[in-house]
């Protein structure tokens, strides 16, 4: 800000400073004013290379040294005196002047020009705020705030320009040689003002970041209005920032509900290539991550090249299958987008609109726009009424504020005329300057003009200018009020004075400060930031076709309200649109995620059988209890049906049929030998055995009967005991058979007479019952200590589950088998030694043959029963029953009623005895 002449120059710009223990009680930016080189930039340079070396620089005085100042700071401003000064730095103007770098002068910022009507409004917040707080009772009574207000163009040159203007003083002269004395008194009479302790300014986060940094050794607050970076709340590096704006975060966090709550999952994202876009769509992956949401693209706008990248962007819009997309950039880069889409003629898509075009009236205000993003939805900085707002802007007049450059320059733009008040050289200066503009009849007011000036219906940054105001006031009060007092009211008279306030110690009680505004919200800092506030709004279309805003919800902190009904879509409908790569997976299937595609991308597949997914879009199916079974639908599980081999299905009446021809066969053939009793064919080889063993027959048919029907704790048991003694009774008596035809032979050997002894009709009967009682016993004991029992099968899978006898002890099952098995065996091999013995008087071929088909029965049965499903395991066990007793029916048999029925002539003694 100052250019210093020495008398002796210094050579290079190193040589200014020196380490210096002397000097070591002197922070590097004491001088900060007073350097040599001292132009906003080279200020900034200072102070960063200062800070980054760590050392204190001290100015090395050589002889007495003169100050002047480089370029006078812009006429442009706004000031009102007063016991505190309150700074104010806003971005009025628009259109920065042509800047010459060509190294050959010293640089010279001249002063912007397109005055903006809505950072104006912000201005005349700031100072409507200001004059009711003077005007309380209550909050800084006999204090009154005075303002100091400059436009920083937008632009960081002139924003550092404008605040060291602010916090150094105007004054056009120093002399350094007080430096030296350092007492800040001197200090504040070189800047030739009353020192600003508090700025109200910054508003982008890139402004804000840098005039932090500078404020920041002077530990003088900087407040701003817009500034939304989440790096800003980092109190290390910026410990004298604060805002009355939320960080971006939390506006990415409701972006990202929205998508969670309408089942938005697959968006595509637009956003400013810039630390804000990058940062908003990292907390909005953060914020949808693990709720089935996906990006589906990322595009990036760059100012420099905007029409270039908004047409790749519209381009990828286009062809995606997102319908709902995420904007996360200025307005000025939507606009170009809304063009580039209108081209393209892309105009079903849902729009999620961030805070910083939400709101804007010259999107609102295009035809372009009601075309392509008619039912954008949107974040919005949280709208508040001032009252007695509007009427003070209103009754605004150049009359009543002759020094008031910014509103005379907004009332020439307005009505084209002067108002013609020249009270001050500089004024008088402009009106020659404006001698083409006629003067102003008097008759000229703001109650009729309609613009964002004078528009109060949604005051959102005007608001949060409003509340730094009030917080800033709060601080200042809290300052100023006794310490050892807890009332608020105390006379602040005998305490502080104004004069004498330390801007360090400001920023102490704007931390802890926690008031109720004027509109009955409570109001303090969390750090740098204050709790998130929004509006979410909805870009609706009037009967006229274009477009307004209408509120539709609100985010306080994490709490989340919305209308929905209050919704008007893109579609003109009040059916949600959908956004998908995948439709939702229907209930009866699940989630199958594709390789090497996003979470939301994938297959739907069926739920197997007896699992269920009774929700839409399941990620797993969930297996139904071993008692229940999933519908066809896969919807619901069901109570399993009981199923048993009954007597009224085909397959229970075929087996049925079978066993009563068995047993009708057999009492035919019992019958048939019992009136032949007396031939030969029925005498030989004890007929006692013959009908034994024909009723042992009836029995194994008769078994099988039990096995169909509903399995009951009796039959269970019954029918396991009824199988293994039949069988055992009837292999006994084909092995007594055998041994007797054995005995027979060898006794007709010499010397062998008495072996028939031993093998008698009573040797003959006790055989047969002992072995069956071995049976017996063994039946006995398995059913007394673990018999069978009727239990549904569940582990075979199906809707119909088998009721069937279910072995308790494997074991007692494993001897009844092993014993028959065994007798089986002993009577194959003894048949099997009897083969060659005289056909006509022996059975062995017969019984042979039958014991070869009753094993083979038997061991083809383990096999088939133990792969036959539920009650077709039972059917087995019949057929084997039925198969091995029509077997040894049919061998034993068949030959003998074939010769007493048909051969009558070969049922004779000498027949019999013939070789």
């Amino acid at each position: 800000m100052y250019a210093c002449c020495a008398s002796e120059k210094l050579s290079n710009m190193l040589n200014v400073f020196k380490v210096s223990r002397a000097a070591s009680s002197m922070s590097w930016f004491s001088w900060l004013f007073t350097l040599s080189s001292c132009s906003a930039p080279s200020v900034l340079l200072v102070g960063l290379v200062g800070r980054q070396l760590g050392l204190r620089v001290g100015l090395q005085v050589v002889h007495t040294v003169t100050c002047s100042q480089w370029g006078a700071p812009s006429d442009k401003r706004l000031f009102e005196d007063g016991d505190v000064i309150i700074g104010g730095l806003f971005s009025l103007r628009y259109s920065p002047p042509a800047i010459d770098r060509d190294f050959t002068q010293q640089p010279d910022y001249k002063p912007c020009s397109g005055l903006q009507n809505l950072p104006l409004q912000y201005i005349y917040a700031m100072v409507f705020a200001l004059e009711e707080i003077n005007h309380s009772t209550a909050l800084l009574p006999g204090v009154k705030l005075g303002y100091h207000i400059r436009d920083s163009c937008a632009l960081p040159p002139w924003a550092i320009q404008a605040v060291l203007s602010l916090v150094g003083g105007d004054s056009s002269s120093c002399d350094t040689a007080a430096l030296t004395a350092g007492p800040e008194e001197e200090i504040r009479k070189m800047r030739g003002d009353q020192p600003i302790p508090l700025i109200i300014g910054g508003a982008s986060s890139i402004t804000a970041q840098i005039l932090s940094r500078i404020l920041g050794p002077l530990s003088v607050p900087l407040v701003s209005y817009t500034a939304s970076c989440p790096c800003l709340s980092d109190r290390r590096q910026f410990p004298n920032f604060f805002r009355t704006m939320a960080s971006d975060i939390y506006q990415a966090r409701a972006v990202a509900q929205l998508a969670i709550r309408f089942n938005w999952t697959w968006i595509g994202a637009v956003i400013a290539n810039n630390d804000y876009g990058h940062m908003a769509v990292k907390v909005f992956q953060e914020e949808i991550q693990g709720a089935g949401v996906c990006l589906a693209f990322v595009e990036t706008l760059q100012r420099e090249n905007i029409v270039s990248d908004a047409r790749r962007a519209a381009l990828t819009i286009k062809a995606s299958t997102a319908k709902v997309i995420l904007i996360f950039t200025w307005y000025t880069d939507v606009r170009q987008l809304f063009l580039q889409l209108d081209k393209l003629n892309v105009t079903d898509r849902q729009f999620l609109a961030s805070e910083a075009w939400s709101t804007s009236g010259d999107l609102l205000q295009n035809l372009v726009s009601s075309k392509v993003a008619s039912g954008a939805l949107g974040v919005a900085i949280r709208s508040s009424a001032i009252p007695g707002f509007e009427n003070f802007l209103r009754n605004l007049d150049p009359s009543h504020r002759p020094s008031d450059e910014f509103l005379r320059e907004f009332w020439e733009k307005e009505f084209g005329c002067s108002p013609g008040i020249a009270t001050l050289p500089f004024h008088a200066n402009r009106l020659l300057r404006k001698a083409s503009l006629p003067l102003c009849n008097g008759t000229e007011t703001l109650e009729d003009v309609q613009n964002l000036f004078t528009d109060t219906s949604q005051l959102r940054v005007t608001y949060n200018v409003y509340l730094a105001v009030y917080a800033a006031a709060h601080a200042l009060h809290s300052l100023l009020s006794c310490r050892d007092s807890d009332s608020i009211s105390t006379n602040i008279s005998t305490c502080n004075f104004p004069k004498s306030i330390k801007s360090i110690e400001l920023m102490q009680h704007l931390n802890k400060v926690n008031f109720t505004t004027p509109q009955g919200e409570p109001f303090y800092f969390q750090g740098a930031d204050i709790p998130a506030k929004y509006d979410l709004v909805n870009w609706q279309k009037t009967p006229e076709g274009t477009l307004k805003l209408v509120l539709i919800g609100r985010v306080d902190g994490f709490d989340f309200h919305l209308n929905k009904s209050a919704i008007q879509w893109s579609t003109g409908s009040s059916q949600v649109p959908v956004s998908v790569c995948s439709e939702r997976c229907p209930p009866g299937t699940r989630v199958a995620n594709r390789k090497g595609e996003p979470v939301c991308c994938f297959d739907c597949i069926t739920c197997a059988d007896g699992e269920i997914s009774n929700t839409t879009g399941s990620l797993h199916c969930e297996r139904c209890p071993p008692e229940f079974w999933s519908n066809a639908d896969r919807t619901a599980c069901i109570a399993r049906q009981l199923d048993f081999l009954s007597f009224n299905e085909t397959l229970g009446i075929t087996l049925t049929a079978v066993a009563v021809s068995g047993v009708t066969v057999t009492t035919a053939v019992f019958l048939v030998f019992l009136h032949h009793r007396q031939t030969p064919v029925v005498r030989a080889n004890n007929s006692e055995l013959s009908f034994l063993l024909l009723l042992s027959l009836k029995l194994c048919f008769l078994c099988s009967l039990v096995f169909i029907g509903r399995p009951a704790v009796w039959s269970c048991r019954f029918q396991q005991a009824a199988f293994g003694i039949s069988f055992v009774l009837c292999v006994s008596c084909l092995q007594v058979k055998t041994i007797v035809v054995l005995a027979a032979f060898r006794s007709a050997q010499p010397g062998a007479e008495a072996l028939m002894k031993w093998f008698g009709p009573a040797q003959q009967r006790g055989s047969v019952f002992l072995f069956t009682c071995v049976q017996v016993i063994i039946c006995i004991i398995w059913l007394s200590i673990s018999p069978p029992v009727p239990k549904p099968d569940l582990d075979v899978p199906g809707l119909k589950v088998t009721l069937k006898c279910t072995m308790a002890s494997v074991v007692g099952f494993s001897l009844v088998l092993g014993y028959i098995g065994l007798l089986a065996c002993t009577s194959l091999l003894l048949a099997f030694l009897a083969r060659k013995l005289p056909d006509n008087f022996n059975e062995a071929k017969l019984i042979t043959f039958s014991m070869l088909i009753f094993c083979a029965v038997w061991v083809a049965f383990v096999p088939a029963y133990v792969s036959s499903p539920g009650k077709y395991a039972i059917a087995v066990e019949i057929f084997a029953i039925l198969a091995s007793s029509y077997g040894l029916l049919f061998c034993i048999f068949a030959p003998k009623c074939f010769i007493t029925l048909l051969r009558p002539e070969k049922n004779t003694k000498k027949h019999m005895m013939a070789r």
